[in-house]
């Protein structure tokens, strides 16, 4: 009876160890920053990005020039005008300077908006690729090491085959 006892206690610790080693998960780590900043798609995106940055600094260096001349011939003239030619004058130069200013918030805006337009699809085709090679080699969950983490395991890192998956 006693020995009947150890056999079944063996089993169950047996039986207990297999589920509890089926039942750890398989843990992989990748960079997604340094993925992403990989992908040819990102280059481009990088390029367009720089172009209407270019496009907007030119624009309001032309506007900042202008407004300077304008100032700049006001203060010469002001002595030979009258006070109310002065006071429109200085309104002219108050309004100027605020479109300029709104200008400059509106094209950070659309510099902000066009960047997310352009990296959303690129950060979804990344997290579907390293979803399909993890999911082809069996792997339960992927730690991002990219985000400041320090990963302390023995997991894989599975940026290299989703590189060769994405053909980069």
């Amino acid at each position: 009876m006693k020995h009947l006892k150890s056999i079944l206690f063996a089993t169950a610790l047996c039986i207990g160890m297999v589920s509890f080693v089926g039942a750890q998960s398989k843990i992989a780590h990748i960079n997604t920053q340094e993925l992403i900043q990989a992908m040819p798609e990102m280059a481009q995106a990088k390029t367009q990005l720089e172009t209407l940055s270019k496009t907007y600094q030119t624009e309001l260096q032309s506007l900042g020039a202008e407004f300077q001349k304008k100032v700049e011939l006001y203060d010469k003239e002001a002595a030979t005008k009258t006070k109310e030619e002065n006071t429109t004058r200085a309104k002219e130069v108050q309004t100027m300077e605020q479109s300029i200013r709104e200008y400059q918030q509106k094209a950070q805006q659309d510099l902000q908006k066009k960047e997310f337009d352009l990296l959303k699809p690129i950060t979804e085709k990344a997290k579907a690729k390293i979803l399909e090679v993890a999911r082809a080699q069996g792997y339960e969950y992927v730690l991002d090491s990219s985000q400041g983490v320090t990963i302390m395991a023995d997991g894989k890192n599975l940026l290299d085959d989703v590189k060769k998956s994405l053909g980069i």
